[in-house]
């Protein structure tokens, strides 16, 4: 609109969005921070489940299928796969139309499902050649339709388009025989980065207060070799649920899983103290990527940063003194981020602890208080924000 502060076509952030952007990263190039929202990392990490397989033997399981694997820098457990692209397509003729998220799996290589579609043209039927658009009109596959367009569409069942060419490429992780057995679980580098800055010890107790789908809470229970009592909440009935096929297929049995609104545990569950607790709350995921569009105002902004503080708040009610916050986001705003830990910190609630890991040329580390910063355009990798906090 004129007089808008936005840079992108892509990204409908109105002028209060951009500003808190803008606060977060003062230093960056707003234009291809947003820019870069548009395009996967160039690394796709998964972590593997060392309480069932050794790093190496993963990796030698992953190159029998066929792929390159290689080993992170930083975190150990960490493996990444090289991301492709962006490949030249060319369009097929008959077209369809799949949902914003359904397009940024696909995009990567993923196979259309028919509870994806927007829609499609009438007159595809099984085994047509097919070209996959965006809502906003890019061409992001093709492939091979699976059945018609009309079955497709009053189904609302099973596989529709199988994809053979994408504009990025990338293993598919969740066909892998390393995948189905649990030796894996796809999770971004910041993600992992929580887990391995918490440094949660045997015989801690942890409070995961928005858990589900649980990669964080798996991700402690490994590192700590099952010998710390995790209590994982989450208030979605559907999330918990493939939280627990999840951990089922990581061979982890003990978790302890709750449906609740974290932002009231010390009333509901007034026994449960905490030595660690792990907060990744609801919010824009801004820094989510890839993005085909993504659209957010001040009213999302400040609707979501409210709720957060109250998750903070109750944080601190259930640690016990000295205890420990790992606070994360996958936003790249200053309001969800920054404004909270200088908030608690001046108000008293919490002082900060400088992150205990070697994270050169992964993440910014700020100055005056060290909270972790992900820039997706200068770090490649999704915008994140990491800080670690101590109650007092």
């Amino acid at each position: 609109m004129p007089g808008s502060l936005n840079p992108s076509p892509f990204m409908d952030y109105d002028d209060t969005v951009i500003r808190s952007i803008s606060q977060a990263y003062p230093h960056g190039d707003i234009e291809n921070i947003l820019s870069s929202l548009t395009k996967p990392p160039s690394r796709l990490y998964v972590r593997v489940n060392t309480l069932k397989i050794s790093v190496d033997r993963a990796v030698e399981l992953i190159e029998e299928e066929g792929y390159r694997v290689y080993m992170d820098e930083h975190i150990p457990e960490a493996l990444y796969f090289i991301v492709e692209g962006p490949n030249s397509i060319a369009d097929r003729g008959k077209r369809v139309v799949a949902d914003k998220y359904a397009s940024e799996s696909v995009m990567m290589g993923s196979n259309l499902y028919s509870p994806g579609v927007v829609k499609c043209d009438r007159d595809i039927l099984k085994g047509d050649h097919v070209s996959i658009y965006s809502p906003n009109g890019m061409l992001i596959a093709v492939g091979v339709a699976a059945r018609s367009c009309s079955d497709a569409m009053e189904t609302r069942k099973g596989l529709f388009v199988k994809v053979s060419e994408s504009l990025y490429t990338a293993p598919p992780v969740r066909e892998l025989e390393v995948w189905k057995n649990g030796y894996i679980y796809p999770q971004s580098l910041p993600s992992m980065i929580v887990s391995r800055l918490a440094k949660a010890e045997p015989g801690w107790t942890v409070v995961d207060m928005c858990s589900a789908p649980g990669g964080k809470a798996s991700h402690v229970y490994q590192l700590t070799l099952g010998r710390a009592s995790i209590y994982a909440f989450d208030h979605s009935s559907s999330r918990l649920e493939r939280m627990k096929d999840t951990l089922s297929r990581l061979g982890i049995d003990g978790i302890k899983i709750f449906k609740a609104d974290s932002r009231y545990l010390s009333r509901d569950y007034p026994w449960l103290k905490a030595d660690l607790v792990i907060l990744d709350p609801p919010c824009t995921a801004t820094g989510v990527r890839p993005k085909i569009y993504d659209r957010k105002t001040s009213k999302d902004l400040y609707s979501l940063a409210n709720y957060q503080r109250q998750f903070i708040y109750e944080a601190h009610r259930i640690l016990r003194d000295n205890g420990l916050l790992v606070y994360s986001t996958c936003s790249i705003t200053f309001h969800e981020n920054e404004a909270h830990i200088i908030d608690v910190v001046e108000e008293g609630y919490f002082e900060p602890v400088k992150p205990d890991m070697d994270l050169g040329g992964v993440a910014f580390i700020g100055r005056d208080l060290p909270w972790v910063r992900f820039d997706p355009y200068i770090h490649d990798t999704p915008g994140f924000f990491i800080a670690v906090l101590r109650k007092v």
